[in-house]
């Protein structure tokens, strides 16, 4: 038996068994052709294709995480498509950075402040291709979305019939380097200008590259004559990537520049919950609290953290509690506390409540500093051997006692208030990560 196959055993354990009936037991798994980064199928008509696309693809892509550790595209192709060819060449398999992913939607993508004006950037260009905002620049750092949310939109082009070509710089790189050595520029040409959507993910490896920036100059030029959408994606707004021709970071900024910013703590549950949905995993509201709080800022890390905590559990025979959570995060912890300092902590709460770190250590009596200044001294005294004459001498207070009031009054916030014992726990898992 075959990963694929495998993989479709498990997924019987998890539908009913007429679903499993109707729709899955008839795939077939084409192992010569897949990949870590690619699994394909075969179905014997487009209506079960198009079922298992909307219901069942990111449910498999998760399974083979869990057997094997990759996560890869699930692309479901005809059975007759397969048996035309039989005795052809079969032409090379796209890579698969080259595909839309059916399950990145508009719909699967958790909203909240963090990204709010990006979503609506992104949704107004999915209904009015070419039209408005043209191109489209969404920047920020990793694992926050962008590549989910420009392929949103691709698969709504898709839907409607546009050709739309999705691509990385590094695969856009590839396909120009290859050409030139091939002597096929024309084709090359034909691919990226004759599309109705052009996606471009990591712009910013375009840097320093000279001969591939003219290229690609030209390919926007007559993208954007004939009023084709284009979407880039890159980790830092155009004027701050190095390297870049002028003439390209003018033309970035033509249209929108929108940026993402590390979620919220109430949009991280969200997506949490969200996911645990969506890959059918039950966990308590202190467990996705829990989560929600050691993850910094890579939303991508949940679906590697409900991996985790499902494989676990199935091999183990276990049920998922906090208890049972923390023991298997604890590498995502690194609870190395010998290494933290009071400098990180005022350094880590200061960046997170947007203070300066000599502003918590003053005088100073205004709400933001007395607020910051008690979460810096409560988790000093947690996450330090330092003691209270100490945290008196660093903080400027009068004595101890000062100390040892501020604690108490954390203390009994931490009881009365679920969402600032979180914000505790979100900054106290943070500063242990980065030690």
């Amino acid at each position: 038996m075959n990963i694929g196959q495998e993989v479709l055993e498990l997924l019987k354990e998890e539908i009913t068994e007429i679903e499993y009936k109707r729709y899955i037991q008839h795939l077939t798994y084409d192992a010569k052709k897949s990949t870590n980064d690619l699994a394909i199928f075969y179905a014997h008509n487009a209506i079960v294709i198009n079922w298992i696309k909307s219901k069942y693809s990111e449910k498999i892509s998760h399974l083979f995480e869990i057997k094997n550790g990759h996560k890869p595209i699930v692309q479901i192709t005809l059975k007759n498509r397969l048996d035309k060819r039989k005795k052809q060449k079969v032409p090379e398999v796209k890579p698969a950075n080259s595909l839309l992913n059916p399950s990145h939607s508009f719909s699967n993508f958790m909203v909240g402040g963090s990204n709010q004006f990006a979503y609506a950037a992104v949704k107004s260009v999915s209904e009015n291709a070419g039209n408005v905002y043209n191109p489209l620049f969404i920047y920020g750092g990793v694992g926050l979305g962008k590549t989910h949310l420009m392929q949103a939109a691709g698969n709504v082009f898709q839907n409607e019939g546009k050709i739309v070509i999705y691509t990385t710089v590094e695969q856009f790189l590839n396909d120009f380097t290859r050409s030139i050595r091939n002597n096929t520029m024309e084709r090359f040409r034909e691919k990226y200008r004759k599309c109705d959507v052009l996606l471009i993910d990591d712009i910013q490896f375009l840097s320093n590259k000279e001969g591939i920036q003219e290229e690609f100059f030209h390919t926007f030029e007559a993208l954007k004559g004939d009023g084709k959408q284009i979407i880039f994606t890159a980790d830092k707004h155009p004027k701050k990537i190095a390297g870049l021709e002028a003439r390209l970071q003018s033309r970035f900024e033509w249209g929108l520049v929108a940026d993402i910013q590390p979620p919220e703590l109430e949009t991280k549950i969200a997506i949490i919950e969200k996911k645990c949905e969506i890959n059918k995993v039950k966990l308590s509201k202190d467990i996705v609290n829990y989560i929600a709080t050691v993850i910094d800022s890579n939303v991508r890390e949940i679906e590697g953290i409900l991996s985790k905590l499902h494989a676990y559990s199935q091999l183990m025979h276990v049920d998922i509690d906090l208890s049972f959570t923390k023991n298997v995060l604890k590498d995502q912890l690194r609870e190395n506390r010998e290494n933290i300092d009071m400098d990180s902590i005022t350094q880590i709460v200061a960046k997170d409540l947007n203070i300066k770190p000599s502003e918590i250590k003053s005088k100073g009596r205004s709400k933001n500093i007395v607020y910051a200044r008690r979460i810096s001294i409560y988790i000093c005294r947690e996450l330090t051997q330092n003691t209270m004459p100490q945290l008196a001498q660093y903080f400027g207070m009068k004595d101890h006692t000062a100390i040892s009031h501020t604690i108490r009054k954390i203390n009994d916030l931490i009881k009365e208030d679920e969402d600032f014992r979180l914000k505790i726990e979100e900054l106290s898992n943070k500063i242990t990560a980065s030690s």
